[in-house]
């Protein structure tokens, strides 16, 4: 099942079907799947985040060949940061290329986690109850900003800028996550292709490591890590990050 939010012309939440259609939600799928009213069609709306977070956990040197890429060890415990939710982007929005400090940008494809229900020291084989589903995310970076900040021990400016977090188009319900394939194209040629297979630390193990320490909320998201192949945008470029299942998530890159 693939969960959609929109605007029609209030904010509401959807079932997408195969043939395009959209069957609203009554309330929000955090309180129930309960269809109602009048299917609408996918072109006669505009798509929003799939979710809106109140908190948007991040996961560095998650993939094993993305370590090697970067020539890095592989974490001993999950490299974790936070992105403000001003970050946030739907499909079809803009990643706006900031006028300062916009040095050097790099898109990052990732799975995106979407919890469901309130979590609390989780043990890993209870995670899936715990989870909603997944959606595509791209963890824009600016990295000039991100290697001066490492240098000092800490993380949140290079990866938190307005609009640095896409999401979307869709949450999909209905996926393994130890097999989730991934990819990531520039102006339509594909710089990643992976599998959450090459995760350092699954996507069962980040929900109950982060959830020993931190209550998970309803709607909060881990964007799980990017793969080998990360690089850089420029204002004009096309970023498109898919997941089979769930859709192709399609930025523009804009000057600010």
């Amino acid at each position: 099942m693939r969960i959609v939010r929109y605007c029609d012309p209030g904010i509401r939440y959807g079932i997408l079907e195969e043939d395009g259609m959209i069957r609203p939600l009554l309330g929000t799928p955090f309180e129930g799947i309960n269809p109602r009213g009048r299917p609408v069609p996918l072109g006669q709306v505009r798509l929003l985040p799939p979710v809106d977070p109140r908190n948007i956990y991040g996961v560095g040197l998650n993939y094993v060949k993305h370590a090697q890429e970067v020539n890095a060890p592989l974490p001993a415990v999950p490299m974790l940061f936070m992105k403000p939710t001003p970050a946030i982007a739907g499909p079809d929005a803009n990643i706006v290329y900031p006028a300062r400090q916009g040095v050097v940008i790099h898109f990052e494809a990732e799975v995106v986690v979407v919890i469901g229900r309130t979590a609390r020291r989780v043990p890993e084989s209870r995670a899936s109850d715990y989870i909603l589903g997944y959606t595509c995310g791209n963890d824009v970076s600016e990295r000039t900003v991100q290697a001066a900040e490492m240098k000092q021990g800490c993380l949140l400016l290079g990866k938190s800028f307005d609009t640095f977090a896409p999401i979307g188009p869709a949450i999909q319900t209905d996926l393994d996550p130890a097999n989730i394939t991934i990819m990531g194209r520039v102006n339509g040629e594909q710089r990643q292709r992976s599998n959450t297979s090459d995760l350092v630390y699954s996507i069962p193990k980040l929900v109950s490591y982060l959830s020993d320490a931190i209550t998970l909320l309803p709607g909060d998201v881990i964007m799980t890590g990017t793969p080998s192949g990360i690089g850089p945008v420029t204002p004009g470029d096309i970023v498109e990050i898919e997941i089979p299942e769930v859709g192709i998530l399609r930025n523009r890159v804009v000057a600010e």
